[in-house]
């Protein structure tokens, strides 16, 4: 699968930089999670249903992974939301193997909906960035 660069976030950065790390954290998170929501449904969508449906099920957007995901899993940033299935078998129906063809589900749903999904993130963090600012300098304005 082939990389997606993103350019033109280092003021983004920057911005998240200034606010306390905590509100930070909160206000990447919802943005993330809200972007994500639509390939997670998408995916689902695409997903075979399979004899216990459990594949279509299992799709969501979320900042936790499974003991055995987060084992293999490289923590790259402080903040991190992951959209997917939930299921041990979707590799396997994703990418196949030698007993099952390949039905890619989450693969299509990204390559449909990764523009979308990287303005939706671009425009929601300013978006949250300045509505969290605006919070702190009304708190600060009453703690004088």
């Amino acid at each position: 699968m082939k990389g997606t660069r993103v350019e033109g976030l280092r003021d983004l950065d920057r911005a998240l930089g200034e606010l306390p790390r905590q509100t930070g954290k909160r206000v990447a998170v919802k943005v993330l999670k809200n972007a994500g929501g639509p390939l997670a449904e998408a995916g689902a969508t695409n997903a075979p249903l399979g004899p216990t449906g459990n594949l279509k099920a299992s799709y969501g957007v979320g900042t936790k992974l499974t003991r055995r995901q987060s084992k293999l899993n490289r923590k790259q940033s402080p903040v991190e939301v992951y959209v997917g299935p939930n299921d041990p078998a979707a590799i396997q129906t994703e990418f196949g193997n030698e007993h099952q063809e390949a039905e890619p589900h989450l693969r299509p749903a990204w390559d449909a909906g990764k523009e979308k999904a990287l303005d939706d993130i671009k425009t929601g963090l300013w978006d949250e960035i300045q509505k969290a600012a605006k919070r702190l300098a009304r708190k600060a304005a009453k703690g004088r």
